[in-house]
């Protein structure tokens, strides 16, 4: 059981990591390289020890863009702009909706029904948020406001929304056109870091590249990569293995915990009392909407 916590304090660290790097380098750039990078490493491997499955077909051009977009484009983007201003571990906890999302999308888009339990669930974690958004720093103050959310806060909302959204076209790659995670991974990434790379051009300073320090940000861009795209995803996989998707999801309430700790530990973020009741009420909200998953029986 071990193993599942140190994942998600794998992925928190993700998070600080980030924060690190963005000292050192802006924050398009960081994506485009890391991305671009990592998706090479997913297609080599690929070609090299599943040639028979690196086949792309031109019906599924769409969900390929679609996945590029959503999935690893506008979802960075968003999320390393809005970790400019925002502490690592409110960052995480914004994330910490991205099941309520889905389950909300789910609802929207293919419409599926959500029972009375679920939807009490949800819209406890969605208030469950709100004393961490109404708690704002100096520097998310910097980056702007409209109404009560600065506009950092919202950026990583959206960086939370088009990772659902991502998911679902590498579902449809995966599941209905038979496409190797590997696969559709790497082309995605290899896509919306080129994507990012223009972006960052267009935007950023390049002289001769948006890059303060080099050193560090390799160091950074490096660990990024193996820990978030080479080791957690294939853990990720293993773990689902031996444990229900349920218990998965909710030990990853523990992510926030370990990023607050290394925040504070390693960058000085100070947490308050609103982050702690804001991860009491989510808690609350998604163990109450995972409890309605867990009485449905499987499919045979």
């Amino acid at each position: 059981m071990y193993l599942v916590f140190v994942l998600y304090a794998l992925f928190a660290s993700v998070f600080t990591i980030s924060k690190t790097g963005l000292e050192y380098v802006q924050p398009f750039f960081f994506v485009g390289s890391r991305m671009a990078v990592a998706g090479v490493i997913l297609l080599s491997y690929q070609f090299c020890f599943h040639r028979s499955q690196f086949v792309l077909r031109k019906e599924n051009w769409k969900q390929f863009l679609g996945l590029a977009l959503f999935n690893i484009y506008l979802t960075n983007v968003l999320e390393f702009w809005g970790l400019q201003y925002l502490t690592s571990f409110k960052t995480c906890f914004i994330y910490s909706l991205s099941p309520f999302l889905s389950a909300f999308l789910s609802f929207l888009i293919f419409s599926e029904t959500l029972s009375l339990k679920k939807w009490t669930g949800l819209l406890i974690g969605i208030a469950g948020i709100l004393p961490v958004l109404l708690t704002q720093t100096t520097a998310e103050e910097r980056a702007g406001q409209i109404f009560l959310f600065s506009w950092a806060e919202l950026a990583v909302m959206g960086a939370a929304l088009c990772s659902v959204l991502g998911w679902i076209f590498l579902k449809q790659l995966v599941q209905k056109e038979g496409y190797s995670p590997v696969l559709a991974n790497g082309v995605s990434m290899l896509a919306g870091g080129i994507f990012s790379l223009g972006h960052s051009y267009v935007v950023e300073n390049w002289n001769p590249v948006p890059v303060s320090e080099s050193l560090p940000f390799i160091e950074c861009a490096l660990l990024l990569i193996l820990i978030s795209n080479l080791i957690c995803y294939n853990l990720y996989g293993y773990l689902l293995k031996h444990y229900s998707a349920t218990f998965i999801s909710l030990a990853g309430l523990s992510t926030p915990l370990f990023t607050a700790l290394l925040g504070w530990v390693f960058l000085g973020e100070q947490v308050t009392w609103p982050f702690a009741l804001s991860m009491v009420l989510l808690s609350c909200g998604l163990i109450l909407f995972h409890q309605e998953e867990a009485a449905v029986p499987a499919e045979a």
